[in-house]
């Protein structure tokens, strides 16, 4: 083949000479031969060379497969049940956890007597009881329904012996262009804590902010939708609408939806040691009747209600460090949210003797800190820093029954954890916890939290 090529550069120059010296027609059919022998001689060899690599291709594929179908059976066989088992009966079988958790308080004042001054009483606030007790556990059953929804069903314990269903939903799986529709009953996607579980976070209690504002957590039933972005930097929108029942909302007696949610998300890497994630959320409410109890300026104690709309703001950040990204040896989560809530409609003082009705107008706010560091494994120590801003109260013509705030719950909290492995956590948590005008509640708390069974992964 080089003689070929070498041939045809030999007559190459004759081409372009003097046209004196150009080359006969014989001469110009003799290279245009040689050149259609070089063209087929090539053509040749690459037909060759593409059979030989289909050849290999075909015999790679056929020991994969064999490989597969050797695997295949193997599994089959170990996974096969005794030959008393009757046929299908493992065909479903979902996920099931189990988190096991008890807790000893240590409190300096009566629990019973626990409120936040200033802030309407809400939910299951509180430190909770002193001396030992079963603290929060859950059972949680999930599985995937079909290739299409995902569906999952969580209860609560609580030490009172009574059981709730804190979730209780289905939720697609693999919609395009980024959707997730879920519907049932679940935690309302607002705020970075309020979808976290009782077992993920890294104190004993909730902030006093969400204390406040929420109840502890807001959960309700309803529809909600999630849109993830196909971009770079972790973008997430959703919106909810549902029931409302739970405070700050409250259970109505019509149809169509009682209160509604947006939020969004960001969120990405700096290098390779850090990642970091900011939200804002908005939550509306409309209480009907939304009755507690109060003190009035007299000192008696009367029950209220409150008709109007409940309008909740919320921003949260948070931001993670690891070394190399590794976050098993050693690690940094600082975060913060800030709440700020309005109120607005007409209550109602005394509803069992004087029934004053008027106007009520509320702008209150509250935040808290924190930062959580393990400083070896299975060591962590974690900070906190709640503090709320009683703000503006209006009752109208009952401000002269009812003491309008001018004082700032706070609460310091401290704590220790030890975790064996994933599945385990022993706590210790000290606190000193201001929230009740005049009275300094100091607080140790013991804590255990073991998980059985399969848990999915936790978020962010």
């Amino acid at each position: 083949m080089l003689r070929y090529i070498l041939s045809a550069c030999g007559v190459l120059p004759l081409l372009f000479a003097n046209p004196a010296a150009a080359a006969s027609d014989a001469d110009l059919e003799k290279i245009h031969t040689e050149i259609q022998q070089l063209k087929q001689t090539y053509e040749a060899r690459i037909q060759a060379l593409e059979a030989r690599l289909k050849q290999a291709e075909n015999t790679a594929k056929a020991a994969q497969s064999t490989a597969t179908q050797a695997d295949e059976k193997a599994t089959q066989v170990a996974a096969a049940p005794p030959p008393t088992a009757p046929s299908g009966s493992n065909a479903f079988n979902p996920d099931i956890s189990l988190i096991l958790s008890g807790i000893y308080s240590n409190l300096s004042q009566d629990p019973a007597n626990y409120r936040i001054t200033g802030f309407v009483p809400s939910g299951d606030i509180g430190p909770g009881k002193r001396g030992f007790s079963l603290a929060e556990s859950e059972l949680g059953i999930y599985a995937s329904v079909d290739p299409y929804f995902y569906g999952g069903l969580n209860f609560s314990m609580a030490p009172d012996n009574t059981t709730s269903v804190e979730e209780a939903f289905i939720q697609t799986v693999g919609l395009s262009k980024g959707l997730t529709l879920k519907a049932g009953r679940f935690f309302s996607g607002i705020g970075y804590l309020n979808e976290r579980h009782a077992h993920t976070w890294d104190f004993v209690d909730n902030p006093l902010a969400y204390q406040a504002f929420l109840g502890t957590q807001m959960g309700q039933d309803g529809v909600q939708v999630k849109w993830l972005a196909p971009t770079e930097t972790a973008i997430e929108l959703g919106a909810e609408i549902g029931r409302g029942q739970n405070f700050p909302g409250t259970s109505r007696n019509k149809n169509g939806a009682g209160s509604a949610a947006l939020f969004g998300h960001l969120g990405g890497d700096v290098g390779v040691d850090n990642s970091w994630r900011a939200g804002l959320s908005y939550l509306h409410t409309a209480p009907s009747d939304r009755r507690y109890a109060d003190t009035n300026l007299a000192g008696g104690s009367v029950a209220n209600a409150f008709n109007g709309t409940s309008k909740l703001w919320i921003a949260d950040f948070i931001w993670k460090w690891a070394p190399q990204g590794n976050p098993v040896r050693t690690n940094l989560t600082l975060q913060g949210e800030y709440l700020r809530r309005s109120e607005d409609g007409r209550l109602t003082y005394d509803t069992a003797a004087t029934a004053s009705t008027d106007t009520y107008a509320t702008s209150q706010s509250g935040w808290y800190v924190q930062g959580v560091y393990q400083f070896a494994p299975y060591w962590r120590v974690g900070l906190r820093r709640d503090q709320l801003d009683s703000g503006s109260v209006d009752y109208g013509s009952n401000n002269a029954n009812l003491a309008r705030p001018s004082y700032s719950p706070s609460k310091n909290s401290v704590m220790l954890d030890y975790n064996l492995s994933e599945f385990s956590r022993i706590r210790f948590q000290l606190a000193q916890d201001k929230s009740h005008q005049g009275v300094t509640d100091n607080q140790l708390f013991l804590q255990y939290q073991m998980s059985l069974g399969a848990h999915g992964a936790h978020q962010f």
